[in-house]
């Protein structure tokens, strides 16, 4: 088990070396995916997007600035974050997957489009653009839909004022949309982002 564990950290730093050079001048932006590993407990290992202020939220260590930094300024930040909850500072590796317009090649844009980031229990977490006047549910469609364990009826949009910087929160009853019990859908605006949280016990 000893020796399986030792392959598996060369295995993991040989991969994570080879990133952190590629990447190593790279400054990350908003809707860029940074995939994060904690060596000493893989519980705690997943994907998270950068949202629009440039922030992360990564559990223990709080939030995170991570817009316009490096991979490893990101890094050791995780690593402060992190290092009440383990007896000596966690191994942290952080690699970076830049947004990509999922569209660019396929969709024809008949107007102005924004850009809305899903975070949470959706399907395809990330940026999307989409076109101008793009409803909630319209958006939620096309990104790829909530996952079977998403709170639907507490989805929260986070709507930022682009002049005070102040966000917003709004609680929405996705489900109820859905069925066609609230008739009302909400026009979405550059910068929202939508966050699908996890479903409780019995929820």
């Amino acid at each position: 088990m000893k020796f399986f564990n030792l392959i598996s950290f060369v295995v993991v730093f040989l991969i994570s070396a080879v990133s952190a050079n590629a990447q190593s001048d790279y400054r990350i932006r908003p809707g860029d995916v940074l995939q994060i590993e904690v060596l000493e407990d893989p519980s705690l290992n997943r994907a998270i997007t950068v949202l629009p202020n440039g922030q992360i939220t990564f559990p223990f260590a709080g939030n995170i600035s991570a817009g316009s930094r490096t991979v490893s300024q990101v890094q050791a930040s995780l690593r402060q974050g992190l290092s009440s909850n383990f007896t000596s500072p966690p191994t942290v590796f952080v690699g970076v997957q830049p947004y990509q317009d999922p569209f660019a090649s396929t969709q024809t844009a008949t107007g102005p489009t924004i850009d809305v980031y899903f975070v949470g229990e959706v399907n395809n977490p990330g940026v999307v653009q989409v076109e101008k006047g793009t409803t909630l549910l319209q958006a939620v469609a096309v990104s790829g839909g909530v996952s079977r364990f998403a709170a639907i009826k507490r989805i929260q949009l986070r709507r930022t004022d682009p002049r005070t910087r102040v966000q917003r929160v709004t609680i929405l009853n996705y489900k109820a949309l859905a069925n066609g019990a609230v008739t009302t859908d909400i026009e979405l605006k550059d910068g929202d982002v939508i966050l699908v949280p996890e479903r409780r016990l019995f929820e």
